[in-house]
């Protein structure tokens, strides 16, 4: 593999050359996916260090409102104008569907499940937005390989949920699952609200403006949750204090960074892919640093929700809908999941 720069030719809709890129050296879109594949992937058991000894709707709020406000803030000095006031209504909206909804059920949902089994279910949002596309917005046809996919991945979620399946492993929290349901239905539900809402076209700007929003709602949730009656700051560990700052900086800052720019040099297809390998680099970290239990039921429903997650993703969408292909990874916007 060349670590080298290479040009890369840029031709327009007639086939005419226009002016030449410089395409990174291979290393560095390596380095590239190496964050969005193993940074992403580990955020979800720095999420479970955290919210043992930080109220969850506290730290997500911290982490949300902290990176972007730090996003914001560079976009700005690079010039990207702020948000319309169509465009903030448009970011709330989002921000409370994704940051207030969905992290909000996986931070408080990873106090009670494990952190390898919180990114395996977050990972079946494909399997969501295929059913919406299906039933709804009939913008995707049912085949007998989407059919079959999608039975699968419903199966993985059981196997993962069940009590009577539990194949000599705990039983998982039903609260803590039910809430992952939530989240990965929410933000499918945000995805397909996304393509109608009026946001930014800078996706870093309108990724910030829904970190900022979703976040002071977190806080104002965390604030009638009575999660602040009590807690002192003082006695956070250090532990937890590294989880937070490598969720704002690492999860949130470098991987959206990581992720916005390998968008300019690859298919949203195979930047896609974070999310084959995020729930097995989370399953994989929970087991080997935060002591979690890896067992039949885990392993069983961890294949089946990827092969459905594969499948549904590699299946060739309508050539009139083909758009739609890139809307999942243009929302994963700081994922941590």
């Amino acid at each position: 593999m060349a670590f080298t720069s290479e040009v890369v030719p840029k031709v327009d809709v007639k086939g005419r050359l226009m002016e030449t890129e410089v395409r990174p050296p291979s290393w560095k879109i390596l380095l590239a996916f190496a964050v969005i594949y193993f940074v992403w992937g580990s955020t979800f058991l720095a999420i479970r260090v955290g919210v043992h000894e930080v109220p969850p709707f506290l730290l997500a709020a911290f982490r949300f409102v902290v990176a972007g406000l730090v996003l914001y803030g560079w976009m700005r000095l690079r010039g990207t104008p702020s948000p319309t006031y169509r465009e903030w209504a448009g970011a709330s909206l989002m921000g409370t569907l994704i940051f207030l909804v969905d992290y909000g059920c996986v931070f408080w949902a990873e106090q009670r499940v494990p952190s390898g089994i919180a990114a395996v279910v977050l990972a079946t949002i494909p399997v969501f937005i295929t059913l919406l596309e299906i039933i709804f917005l009939r913008t995707q046809r049912l085949t007998l390989r989407l059919g079959l996919a999608l039975v699968v991945g419903i199966c993985g979620v059981a196997v993962l949920m069940s009590r009577s399946m539990s194949l000599g492993e705990v039983p998982v929290d039903r609260a803590g699952a039910l809430a992952l349901v939530v989240a990965a239905f929410t933000w499918s539900l945000a995805t397909i609200l996304s393509r109608k809402l009026p946001l930014p076209a800078s996706k870093p700007m309108s990724a910030a403006a829904q970190m900022l929003t979703g976040g002071i709602q977190l806080l104002v949730l965390a604030t009638l949750s009575r999660e602040l009656v009590g807690f002192r700051i003082q006695a956070v560990s250090w532990n937890a204090w590294f989880a937070l700052v490598y969720l704002i900086t690492a999860g949130s800052i470098v991987g959206f960074t990581a992720y916005i720019w390998l968008l300019h040099y690859e298919s949203p297809t195979k930047v896609g892919t974070y999310a084959y390998v995020n729930p097995v680099v989370a399953v994989a970290l929970g087991y080997l640093i935060g002591g979690e239990v890896v067992g039949p039921r885990t392993l069983l429903g961890t294949l089946l929700v990827l092969v459905s997650v594969i499948t549904i993703t590699t299946t060739p969408k309508p050539a009139t809908h083909a758009k739609n292909a890139a809307a999942v990874a243009e929302l994963r916007t700081a994922k941590a999941d």
